[in-house]
């Protein structure tokens, strides 16, 4: 894998009600190519916003494989990991972001893990080496990720300076996120930013 993140991202803001805007992040790969599950999280400069748990969160095991490869989750999430295969798996993390074991087991564990810090969770099996997941734990309810276009929409930011950073599985392990910094004003219609892996570029 690359050492940094190699995309081109086109950002615009649709003005909309509340003084509000809808952050639409367009995301490519070297080649052009639309880049399928990158993340996009905004962070406001100063006061934090309030985020609330997810409910319901779970990354299965299927066919020796993690379902889904990527989830995004707020703070304090607990996440459930039931096995659906027929053999037993042993799934683990070293992350900084949380580091946990659920030693060889079959079914459904009976706690699951709370992810209760920010940052990129890399999730593996001690029996199976091919198999590999990843947490993104965000603590702002601004966030978005990338559907098959290669577009990420954050709806209703409010105006005001963020740290918006991104991440894609592109990037080595576990590495923290790219930033940028992002000013939003009660004005702003359009605005467009090229992210490389060089740095940004206006």
């Amino acid at each position: 894998m690359p050492a940094r993140l190699a995309f081109l991202a086109a950002l615009s803001f649709a003005a909309c009600v509340a003084n509000a805007a809808n952050v639409t992040v367009a995301f490519a790969d070297p080649a052009g190519h639309a880049l399928t599950d990158a993340v996009v999280m905004l962070e406001p400069i100063g006061a934090p916003l309030a985020v609330k748990p997810m409910q319901g969160a779970q990354i299965a095991q299927r066919e020796q494989q993690f379902d889904p490869q990527l989830m995004v989750v707020t703070v304090g999430t607990p996440v459930s990991f039931p096995n659906q295969d027929t053999v037993k798996h042993h799934v683990y993390s070293y992350s900084a972001a949380k580091t946990f074991q659920i030693k060889l087991y079959a079914g459904v564990p009976h706690t699951p893990i709370v992810f209760d810090k920010p940052g990129i969770a890399v999730l593996g099996c001690n029996i199976h080496d091919g198999m590999i997941a990843w947490v993104v734990v965000t603590d702002t309810p601004l966030w978005a990720r990338s559907t098959a276009s290669g577009q990420a929409r954050v709806a209703d930011v409010p105006p005001g300076s963020y740290q918006m950073r991104v991440w894609h599985s592109s990037l080595d392990d576990a590495a923290p996120p790219q930033v940028l910094p992002l000013t939003i004003g009660a004005a702003d219609v359009e605005r467009r930013v090229r992210l490389g892996p060089g740095g940004i570029a206006k």
